[in-house]
């Protein structure tokens, strides 16, 4: 998709990829493949580029620094994104910043996670068990995350042998993501604050704006994100995903310095898309128009399940809703694998929602009529 908001401007890429099955690798005309955690692959595959960036946060930070040290550009640069990569470092930095966090610490045990909760529990904010406990690097889509009620269930997390955070177990009202792209000159766009709603820890839907989000709470929203981007210096594309608590606060969830799943809705409901933005901040260009084109745009992930050929849905899917619009990612069906998401718009927040859901069912074989 970052790929496709490049061809417009005549913009050649050259990606490193795992395998030629890749999404991107299926559309890219120039494929390396190779593995991104060797410095020597990453030197030999960035000979050539104008600059360096990415659709995941993995690639080792020490690597990224050597890349640096050669001379080419890298963006975001790998003194920003370890803010994406390890959730311990995060943490420490959005607190010195006054960014609001849930409140956490590193803990080194089950005992220590005991000694967190009751910790929490003393506190005038109260709280306890259960607590929720995160590995530092390598999570995503709710692997890595467990929410544990005693000590007891507290010892899977630290057979990995790498760090774990600990974290309050925040009563949130709905899961939001302010989604911000900034230049290297300090030039930056903030889309509508949006609602995401997750099954199973996987992003399900997201509806752009987020419904009943007060003007005031979404611009403190959008001004949190800008002022992350800022302190941190990230260069293109933040995510910053929040939790709305029940008493009208914002808490800072994860971040994502990437084009993410929360802004897809942008393809067809913004202006100018994130990726189209991603791509013009990577370059140093002036970034488009944030706005949204229609007054609701909900995005729904369309999940692999037991259907092996969701193509055949395409016939449906397009005759039953002409606006639709299908991005397919290229990818082997496999239960509960995102292989693609559907962009539905209009003026009424229901109706979209039903087309949205209706389209990302039918094409899953959930839905059949």
């Amino acid at each position: 998709m970052t790929h496709e908001a490049g061809i417009p401007l005549g913009i050649r890429f050259k990606l490193l990829s795992d395998t030629p099955q890749d999404s991107a690798a299926q559309v890219v005309g120039d494929v390396v493949v190779g593995d991104y955690r060797d410095l020597d692959t990453l030197r030999d595959f960035a000979r050539g580029c104008d600059v360096i960036t990415f659709d995941h946060e993995h690639v080792p930070t020490e690597h990224l620094r050597a890349l640096e040290a050669d001379g080419i550009p890298v963006r975001p640069g790998p003194d920003a994104l370890v803010h994406a990569q390890d959730k311990g470092v995060m943490r420490t930095r959005l607190t010195e910043i006054g960014a609001p966090c849930p409140r956490h610490r590193i803990v080194d045990g089950p005992a220590d996670v005991a000694a967190f909760a009751a910790e929490l529990a003393a506190s005038p904010e109260g709280g306890g068990f259960p607590v929720v406990l995160k590995t530092v690097r390598g999570g995503y889509d709710g692997k890595g995350v467990w929410v544990v009620r005693s000590e007891a269930d507290a010892a899977e997390p630290f057979r990995a042998g790498v760090p774990v955070l600990a974290e309050e177990m925040v009563p949130f009202r709905r899961e939001l993501a302010a989604n911000i792209v900034r230049s290297p000159h300090g030039q930056a766009v903030a889309y509508p604050v949006v609602e995401s709603r997750q099954v199973d820890g996987v992003c399900d839907t997201v509806i752009a704006p987020a419904p009943g989000l007060g003007e005031e709470l979404s611009g403190r929203a959008q001004e949190l994100a800008l002022r992350i981007a800022e302190e941190l210096g990230v260069v293109g594309h933040l995510a910053v995903e929040l939790f709305e608590t029940e008493d009208g606060r914002v808490l800072v969830n994860e971040l994502a310095m990437r084009p993410h799943n929360s802004g897809h809705w942008t393809t067809d409901g913004a202006v100018t898309s994130q990726f189209a933005n991603h791509v013009r901040a990577v370059l140093d260009l002036p970034l488009g128009d944030p706005r949204p084109r229609a007054p609701w745009t909900v995005m729904c992930n369309v999940l692999g399940g037991d259907y092996p050929d969701m193509y055949a849905a395409y016939l449906h899917c397009m005759a039953r809703d002409p606006q639709l619009k299908i991005h397919m990612y290229g990818k082997d069906v496999k239960p509960g694998r995102k292989v693609g998401h559907v962009n539905t718009y209009g003026d009424d927040l229901d109706a979209v929602l039903e087309r949205a859901r209706h389209a990302a069912g039918y094409l899953r074989g959930t839905i059949t009529e």
